[in-house]
């Protein structure tokens, strides 16, 4: 608990180079709930037992006392209303695992490097960006995505479309071989949800909000997993409970002007599956690595070269404790790009969301606690642009790695 080691959660905001003053604020703002808290209370008291009196009254009094009962009652809200405001101070990030790397963006640890980089020179031939292969296969339409949607837009066509049913198909494989429970998902969340998962609904600029509706677009499917169980109490006994959500997948790249603009890097809309884990807090660690294991399985059948790499502390999310990133080697960009991601969130997202498990002590049912909540994406619309610039010809075809082939006919190249 913070209130309990102030001093650790300070040295966590200090890795992430987040505001350390916010823990102070979150004690003063911890004291003001506890005395809210019994303001409230003791004001409800007063006011059940000013209610009894009203019953009885008759008269000149009865009125007096009605009177007093509506200011009771305005108190009482007001107590409330300075309770919730005093909760709203304690959002802070979640607290970082011990042994991550301290740091901004590009202070990440690298893992490991896995697979071998082509070499197209060696090969004889200038390697073509994902783009013109696509639009040589006539696979991605760009132009008519914006025309119909604006910038960052497009269409998947023919074998792009192909492609992408395929690898999703076959992440979807992977992931019941090893028993997630297929399942998809909302796209359109409440502001409780999408807050209560770690994002800042007021202040996250990359968030599609449909303002007539109070309703948000989700940008993974982990939004709607992570309140799938909200207000449960969960049973563990038998170990982690495991999801596999294929969604559609918004986000606005607020603040990426003149970033990738080229292609299918970054865009607004893409699909994607997205693993989540609901597990005992002493699983976790355990289960990141599972998660992690699962992403380079799938990086290793589509035979692409990547490296893995511990993120930041400064660079995770709020709801994130540690985060690894798989990122694929992009021939044309001479550099490897972010594929796939897994996090630990801890209890951030199960404490927000209430979502507990009920210990068992000595054989018997005790206390209830929070769970632990674990995500990572095991295929996504990215890949596409990996897999066509990693396996092409010189001809401007695209060998399709021997895992995906089944998922395309027995499709041995794209042509």
């Amino acid at each position: 608990m913070l209130t309990e080691n102030p001093d650790l959660y300070r040295a966590s905001q200090r890795a992430r180079g987040a505001d350390e003053s916010l823990i102070d604020q979150l004690l003063e703002a911890d004291t003001a709930r506890r005395e809210t808290i019994a303001t409230y209370e003791r004001l409800r008291a007063e006011q059940n037992a000013f209610s009894k009196k009203v019953g009885q009254a008759k008269g000149e009094e009865r009125a007096a006392l009605l009177a007093e009962v509506k200011e009771l009652a305005a108190s009482v809200k007001s107590a409330q209303g300075q309770s919730d405001e005093a909760f709203a101070k304690c959002l802070i990030p979640n607290l970082i695992i011990d042994g991550i790397p301290a740091g901004g963006e590009d202070d990440f640890t690298v893992v490991k490097h896995v697979g071998t980089i082509r070499d197209f020179k060696a090969e004889g031939f200038e390697p073509l960006d994902h783009l013109q292969i696509a639009e040589k296969l006539d696979a991605i339409d760009m132009e008519r995505g914006a025309k119909v949607s604006g910038s960052r837009f497009y269409f998947l066509k023919g074998i792009g479309a192909r492609l992408e049913i395929a690898m999703m198909n076959m992440a979807l494989d992977v992931a019941m071989e090893r028993g997630f429970i297929p399942m998809i998902t909302p796209t359109l969340v409440r502001p409780e949800t999408m807050q209560g998962t770690g994002f800042d609904v007021a202040h996250d600029d990359e968030i599609y909000k449909l303002e007539r509706d109070n309703m948000y677009l989700v940008g993974t499917s982990e939004v709607a997993l992570a309140g799938y169980h909200s207000d449960e109490i969960m049973d563990l006994s038998d170990g982690p409970i495991r999801y596999a959500g294929w969604s559609s997948c918004y986000r606005r790249e607020a603040g990426s002007a003149g970033k990738d603009t080229r292609g299918i890097i970054r865009v607004h809309q893409f699909n994607k599956l997205e693993m989540f884990t609901y597990t005992s807090v002493e699983d976790a660690e355990a289960e990141h690595q599972n998660l992690l294991a699962l992403e380079e399985e799938m990086l290793g059948r589509m035979e692409l070269p990547y490296r893995v790499i511990d993120t930041a502390a400064g660079d995770l999310g709020m709801s994130a404790a540690r985060k690894f990133d798989c990122e694929a080697w992009v021939p044309t960009q001479d550099a490897y790009r972010e594929l796939t991601s897994t996090s630990n969130c801890t209890t951030f997202q199960a404490r927000r969301l209430n979502i507990r498990e009920r210990e068992i002590v000595d054989g018997k049912p005790g206390k209830t606690r929070s769970v632990a909540t674990l995500n990572g994406t095991l295929a996504t619309t990215r890949w596409i642009v990996a897999i066509l610039e990693n396996h092409q010809n010189a001809d401007g075809t695209v060998n399709v790695p021997k895992a995906l082939q089944p998922y395309l006919g027995g499709l041995e190249v794209l042509k």
